[in-house]
């Protein structure tokens, strides 16, 4: 006759066998594991952005110089310059109104396209590819066409223009009308992702609602002032928030069509800091004006969080 040993036998007194969980098991977990897993990422974000951010941070002290091999600290000097330099407010001006002529018509008009598209339009993928597409573009290709079209004696504007009886435009080197140019060409590059939130929004909406108002008498136009708009109200506020952070890092458009020109009409801080920094080789002023404007713009979403929350 064979016995079988109970279990846990053979284990000393005080000890407990390893379960399947156990640090001896196979698919155990131990202490550390979980870091080996984040550990690259962590490296990454180290190297690229937070060295980065501490050590220009740094360089906004001292008077560092693409020119120069000396380095000298010289405290808040830069920070003072910088309040005082015209150029640092004029391009703080740019910003802004480029923000202003940018943001409004991007949340309106996306809005409208979603509306459209959600109404049952007939053809509704050729809609949404059209309202979408130029969002894809890169931004050399967006300025490319742009450039064309803006062209003085042969581009399409002016020769609608023309054609209606009236002068031609310096799209681009008229200090009146370049801001505004720049804004179209933005509103059509990039409404196509504003136009993706408010559709998704809309399709998302309970139509019981909508149904029930229809029945009750209430129009088209009544149902979307007093229905649709306001369930909008959340998607609206992304949106809103989201398209100021954006236009006021502008950069791209601008340096590539006008280079902030005519006369620095157009020039943004952006850009600013990237003449004094990369052309006139004083980086630690471009670096202390860059800390002030991103200071603003953290100072710009704590009230936008403040005012959208209270109205909410």
């Amino acid at each position: 006759m064979t016995t079988t040993a109970p279990i846990g036998a053979g284990v000393p007194a005080g000890t407990s066998s390893p379960g399947p969980d156990g640090p001896g098991a196979p698919g155990g977990s131990r202490p550390g594991n979980g870091l080996l897993f984040v550990l690259p990422f962590l490296t990454v974000f180290a190297l690229f952005l937070v060295w980065p951010v501490v050590h220009g941070l740094w360089m906004s002290f001292t008077d560092t110089s693409l020119a120069l091999r000396d380095t000298s600290f010289v405290g808040f000097d830069n920070y003072t310059e910088a309040f005082g330099d015209p150029d640092v407010w004029s391009s703080l001006g740019n910003t802004a109104l480029f923000t202003a002529l940018s943001s409004v018509p991007l949340v309106l008009v996306a809005l409208a396209m979603a509306l459209l598209v959600h109404s049952g339009l007939a053809g509704q993928w050729v809609w949404r590819l059209a309202f979408f597409a130029p969002y894809l573009l890169p931004v050399t290709v967006v300025t490319l066409i742009w450039t064309w079209l803006y062209q003085p004696d042969l581009g399409l504007g002016n020769q609608l223009l023309g054609r209606l009886g009236m002068e031609p435009v310096g799209w681009l080197s008229d200090e009146a009308v370049a801001m505004w140019s720049v804004a179209a060409v933005t509103v059509w590059w990039t409404v196509g992702f504003n136009f993706l939130l408010y559709l998704a929004a809309l399709q998302s909406l309970p139509e019981t609602y909508d149904e029930a108002a229809a029945l009750d008498g209430a129009g088209a136009w009544r149902r979307l002032w007093s229905i649709t708009l306001p369930q909008l109200r959340r998607t609206t506020v992304l949106v809103g928030m989201l398209q100021v952070l954006a236009s006021l890092k502008v950069f791209d458009q601008i340096y590539i069509l006008t280079k902030g020109g005519p006369n620095g009409s157009t020039r943004p801080v952006l850009e600013y800091v990237y003449d004094i920094g990369f052309t006139g080789y004083r980086l630690g002023y471009a670096s202390a004006v860059s800390y002030l404007f991103f200071a603003l713009v953290i100072i710009v979403s704590i009230a936008q969080l403040r005012f959208f929350r209270k109205e909410g």
